[in-house]
């Protein structure tokens, strides 16, 4: 049962997460609302990177923040994106149905080279690090959807846009 819920929320979240991937303005993708914010592209970019990292906490028993690139080039197609979130999605889900529970409740830990940033069961990694992570930046994602006059999907019920159909 443990794992049917896990599974659940990790697709619903996916689902919705490529939805408002789905509405990305290639012609916007190097406009950012502030001068301290990611472009669009770049924020796009970043949510696949986080299905990099929810796809490492099934493969290894730690993440080295360090060992990776801090930035990497923003995409700037709606169909690399697409395409990228989607292959990445495939290999979470197979790593998710070949898992068991004992798997999800093995220690996971977090760091950025000698600094430990978390350390907890891979479920709750996969919750806090990867889902919540992923809906945080999905969240800033509609907020330049809607700064840009572009329709939001609902992403727990309808949005204002489609509310008004």
């Amino acid at each position: 049962m443990f794992k049917q819920l896990i599974v659940g929320d990790a697709l619903h979240e996916l689902a919705t997460t490529r939805r408002v991937l789905e509405r990305l303005p290639e012609e916007h993708m190097s406009w950012k609302p502030h001068e301290k914010s990611m472009t669009l592209g770049g924020l796009a970019t970043h949510l696949i990177n986080l299905l990099n990292w929810q796809i490492a906490i099934f493969q290894y028993p730690e993440f080295d923040l360090a060992t990776v690139p801090q930035r990497r080039t923003a995409l700037e197609r709606r169909a690399e994106v697409l395409e990228e979130f989607d292959a990445n999605v495939g290999k979470l889900e197979k790593l998710i149905a070949e898992c068991d529970e004992l798997t999800l409740g093995e220690e996971w830990t977090l760091r950025h080279g000698d600094h430990m940033i978390l350390r907890e069961p891979k479920a709750l990694a996969l919750r806090s690090f990867g889902l919540s992570h992923m809906v945080h930046h999905r969240a800033q994602l509609g907020v330049y959807l809607r700064l840009l006059d572009i329709p939001v999907p609902g992403m727990y019920g309808p949005s204002a846009d489609e509310a008004a159909q």
